[in-house]
C-alpha cells in the first residue's frame, strides 16, 4: 500500500505568494517537470526500491505532501521519468522514418546515431538497467515498460525491416529475430555506461564507435545483392 497522502505543508498565509502572480503560476506550471527531473537523479543514484519520495522532494524544492499532488505514489513517478526520457526520442525517431524519403539502411543509421546519443549523452541510459533490476519485484514497471517502449520500439524497427525488404534494399530475414539482434548491442551499450564505465580504473565505453561497428555489420548482413552499397 502506498504512504498516506500527508497534508500539504507551506509557510503561515501571510508569507505566502500571490497564487495570481504570473511568476507564481509559472513556478506552479513547472513543478511536475522539475519533479521529474529530480526523480530521475534519485533513482539513477538509488535505483527504484532504495529511492525515497522525500528526497525527491527535498531535490526538487517541494513538499512531499506537493510532490503526492502531482504523482501519487513512487510507481507512477517513475513511469512519469520514462516517458519524460525515452518517449520524446522514440517519437522523433518515429517522425523520421515516416516523413525521410530516404533509402532503409540510411534510415537505420540515423535510428542508430540517435540511440548513441541518447546513450551516451543522457541519464535515459540509466533506466533499462532500473527496469531490468526491479523487473522481478515490480511487475507492472516491467510491464508498463514493455507496454510504452519495448512494444513501441520494436514496432518501429519492424516496420524499418520490412519496408527494406518490401523495397529490395533488404534481404528476406525473420524480421523478429533481427529487431532483438539489432537491440542487443545498444542494450549492451547502456547497461555497460551506466553500470561498468571507469570501474577498476577502466576506460569509459565509446557507445558511438561500438555503434558504428555495430552499423558495419548489420549492413553486410541486411543489404540485399545489388541494393545501397
Amino acid at each position: 500500500m502506498p504512504d498516506p497522502v500527508p497534508p500539504v505543508s507551506g509557510p503561515p498565509d501571510g508569507d505566502r505568494p500571490d497564487p495570481g502572480s504570473p511568476r507564481w503560476r509559472r513556478r506552479k506550471d513547472a513543478r511536475p517537470q522539475e519533479i521529474v527531473a529530480a526523480a530521475m537523479d534519485v533513482f539513477a543514484e538509488r535505483g527504484f526500491a532504495a529511492a525515497r519520495l522525500d528526497e525527491v522532494a527535498a531535490r526538487a524544492g517541494v513538499s512531499k505532501g506537493t510532490l503526492y499532488l502531482y504523482f501519487p505514489s513512487k510507481e507512477e513517478l517513475f513511469k512519469a521519468v520514462i516517458r519524460a526520457a525515452i518517449l520524446p526520442n522514440l517519437e522523433r525517431a518515429e517522425r523520421m522514418i515516416a516523413e525521410l524519403p530516404e533509402p532503409s539502411f540510411a534510415l537505420l543509421e540515423r535510428l542508430l546515431a540517435l540511440v548513441a546519443e541518447v546513450i551516451a549523452t543522457t541519464r535515459a541510459a540509466v533506466i533499462p538497467k532500473l527496469v531490468i533490476a526491479e523487473a522481478g519485484n515490480f511487475p507492472e514497471l516491467a510491464a508498463f515498460y514493455h507496454r510504452e517502449v519495448i512494444r513501441r520500439g520494436f514496432g518501429l524497427l519492424a516496420a524499418l525491416l520490412q519496408r527494406g525488404i518490401d523495397r529490395g534494399e533488404f534481404r528476406p530475414v525473420n524480421v523478429d529475430h533481427t529487431i532483438r539482434l539489432i537491440v542487443a548491442p545498444l542494450l549492451l551499450s547502456a547497461i555497460w555506461r551506466t553500470a561498468f564505465d571507469r570501474v577498476d580504473g577502466t576506460d569509459p565505453l565509446d557507445v558511438a564507435a561500438l555503434v558504428a561497428t555495430h552499423r558495419d555489420h548489420l549492413r553486410r548482413v541486411l543489404v540485399a545483392d545489388g541494393g545501397e552499397p
